[in-house]
């Protein structure tokens, strides 16, 4: 008799190197053998010898939203996913359990090109930071960028290390060197090294691993990790956050890794921009209504290494009306549009953190109104900055800012 639940069919999802079929321990090799199907890209397909009888698909084109159907179509046969190195670093696993599911894989892993490089490099796999170009702009690689720190670059291509030794060279740090290694763990195996700024090498093997060592040219412009990067570092038409205060604010707004920012009014982006540095997996959306300034802030995201922020034209609170749920909320203009905070306290959900500067008197009175009814904490920020005065120095002082900060405790907070 049939169950009335049967259990789900489980799908095998086998690692595969350079070194293809010899490289593949026995138990991988046993699964590919047994399978009615086998599904996975073009190059990895070829890899497999005559005795793997079953059927090869490649993966079609867009990938996602074909997984369902194509797992269903091969329902009752064994089934095996074959993946390039760890299916489950930056490759197939990932999609394949976000939408079928982790009980309905069963995955064995092949060293993955990072565990590779680092072992030809001598490097500790832990303090390398990896930064996938697959799939992605080439820009992202910005953030990581800092003097002395080594980069592993995850390919896209041939053209890969051109693109990033261009980057590199644009971004100050021309005098980095590269390292391509190529087809690692395969025979044929090969790395060819550079610098930046006078990169000369044509496109070598697609299948490539950049390890980048970081290098700042004296002249360029230095960015740390921390929040409050200089204000050169933003092209702006004098709509920015300054310095020191685009410190405090984000030290209120407490990024934390996975949280999603609502940067309101985003002036040169530079507050979302500086929430997604704190970290990867970070996102923000930056609402601004002039469209001049909307490209800005997508071309200083871009430069500044988180090409992912996504920015939205369009008047507040129009315009968050289709936005995902925010963890915080920062709000950095048009603090006075009629219905603007009221739609940025339902949008966040307990725990949540809401955070308006303002340099208008108007504008301080409603916070101070909101202060009253909902807590918080109501400063006002300060910043004088030394100029000269003649033949001495004298302090300039800017606008100060007042500033509410606030986490919402429950739907009713008092």
């Amino acid at each position: 008799m049939t169950p009335a639940n049967p259990a789900p069919q489980r799908v095998t999802v086998v690692g595969i190197g350079a070194d293809g079929w010899p490289g593949l321990p026995e138990v991988s090799r046993e699964a590919l053998r047994g399978a009615g199907a086998v599904i996975g890209g073009p190059r990895q397909l070829d890899l497999l010898p005559p005795e793997c009888a079953g059927e090869r698909v490649p993966w079609p084109s867009p990938l996602r939203p074909a997984v369902p159907g194509l797992l269903a179509r091969y329902e009752g046969r064994p089934v095996a996913v074959l993946a390039s190195g760890d299916p489950m670093f930056y490759g197939i696993g990932r999609t394949l359990v976000e939408t079928v599911g982790a009980d309905a894989l069963h995955v064995l892993p092949h060293p993955s090109s990072v565990s590779y490089a680092c072992a030809r490099l001598g490097r500790p796999v832990e303090e390398t930071e990896v930064v996938t170009l697959v799939g992605r702009p080439a820009d992202r690689l910005a953030a990581a960028l800092h003097h002395g720190r080594h980069v592993l670059v995850l390919s896209a291509g041939a053209d890969t290390p051109a693109e990033v030794a261009k980057l590199l060279t644009e971004r100050g740090f021309g005098p980095s060197r590269l390292t391509v290694l190529e087809r690692l763990g395969a025979q044929d195996e090969t790395s060819y090294e550079g610098v930046a700024e006078t990169w000369t090498h044509a496109p070598g093997d697609p299948l490539n691993v950049i390890a980048v060592d970081c290098r700042r040219a004296p002249d360029a412009l230095r960015l740390g990790a921390a929040p409050g990067l200089p204000d050169d570092a933003y092209d702006n038409d004098g709509q920015l956050t300054k310095r020191h205060v685009r410190a405090a604010t984000l030290a209120a707004l407490a990024p934390a890794p996975g949280e999603l920012l609502w940067d309101i009014g985003g002036g040169s982006g530079s507050i979302g921009i500086e929430w997604m540095r704190t970290h990867p997996s970070c996102r923000a959306y930056a609402v601004e209504r002039d469209a001049e300034r909307a490209a800005r802030i997508e071309r200083n995201a871009a430069r500044l290494g988180v090409p992912g922020l996504t920015v939205v034209t369009g008047p507040a609170p129009r315009a968050l009306a289709e936005l995902p749920s925010p963890d915080a909320v920062f709000i950095g203009g048009g603090l006075t549009a009629p219905g603007l905070l009221d739609a940025c306290w339902a949008a966040l959900a307990p725990g949540g953190r809401l955070v308006a500067n303002t340099v208008t008197l108007e504008s301080e009175a409603l916070l101070a109104a909101w202060y009253r009814s909902h807590g918080g904490e109501l400063v006002k920020l300060s910043v004088a900055h030394a100029v000269p005065v003649g033949g001495f120095t004298g302090w300039r002082q800017a606008m100060p800012v007042t500033q509410w900060s606030v986490t919402k405790t429950g739907v009713g907070q008092a």
